[in-house]
């Protein structure tokens, strides 16, 4: 990507009258078609130049499902909350924006695939994106992540 192509991003990006795009997890409830534990956060025009002065690959939200999964259980188990924490992370349709330094990507398994546009609309305005890509990786998959049990 040429510096001229990275600075008409950052200028699109500056230009939103929205909130800024955000990096970020999610899971997806299919009864409710509605996602919950997400965890996001913004991504400034700032960290993506830096990124990309630094030739750093992708710019990521910090926390792994599993570290999430793992607080909200035992917030809930503590407290006695009826929570969505319960079980395997793994069985639940979940997915990661990510941004990959010209373009935002979708971290999903084959779950999505069915519900591909209706999830698009979804994540474009959770996640305020403008566009994206979705990455499918059997990581995602149900069942699967990175303990070895694939």
């Amino acid at each position: 990507m040429s510096q001229d192509e990275l600075q008409q991003q950052m200028d699109d990006m500056r230009s939103f009258d929205e909130p800024m795009p955000q990096v970020g997890i999610f899971w997806y409830d299919p009864s409710d078609k509605a996602f919950f534990g997400v965890r996001k956060q913004e991504l400034t025009p700032k960290q993506v130049e830096d990124a990309a002065e630094k030739g750093l690959p992708f710019i990521n939200y910090p926390q792994l499902h599993r570290q999430v999964w793992a607080k909200e259980y035992f917030r809930t188990q503590a407290t006695g909350e009826v929570s969505k924490f319960v079980g395997d992370y793994t069985q639940i349709p979940r997915g990661r924006v990510a941004w990959n330094i010209n373009k935002f990507i979708v971290f999903v398994g084959q779950w999505a695939k069915p519900i591909e546009s209706e999830l698009s609309e979804m994540i474009e305005k959770e996640f305020a994106l403008p566009y994206f890509e979705f990455v499918y990786d059997i990581h995602w998959d149900l069942g699967h992540g990175w303990s070895g049990d694939l």
